[in-house]
């Protein structure tokens, strides 16, 4: 059975935060990855059917930002269209896209999915 609520993610988000804070990111740069990571956050708990999606942020050289949301499922996202501009979901993922300089998936050795976006603070 699913719980009804996400779980809760302000740990991540607080973690993303500070990290970038500390390396002398921008705030729109930093409001950008918050939003990106949430996405991909919710996404994870609500198609990927993970309770507790895994976060795993990193900072790499020439100040790119890496964040990672594995989840259990094996099915890769694909962005959805649609016609109707008033839909109320499916457009995360191009939010994600727009958002960001790179954005993948990638199938996980022991099953599931591994859901990547990277921002470049020079850029």
């Amino acid at each position: 059975m699913r719980a009804f609520n996400p779980p809760d993610w302000s740990a991540a988000r607080e973690e993303l935060r500070d990290v970038l804070s500390v390396a002398g990111w921008p705030d729109d740069l930093i409001h950008d990855a918050e939003l990106a990571l949430c996405e991909l956050f919710v996404n994870a708990w609500r198609h990927g059917g993970s309770p507790a999606p895994t976060v795993v942020l990193v900072l790499l050289p020439h100040r790119t930002l890496r964040v990672s949301v594995a989840d259990d499922s094996p099915a890769l996202p694909e962005p959805r269209t649609s016609s109707d501009p008033y839909e109320l979901s499916g457009r995360g993922l191009h939010l994600v896209r727009s958002l960001t300089h790179r954005f993948g998936a990638n199938p996980r050795k022991h099953g599931g999915k591994s859901v990547w976006f990277e921002l470049d603070a020079a850029a």
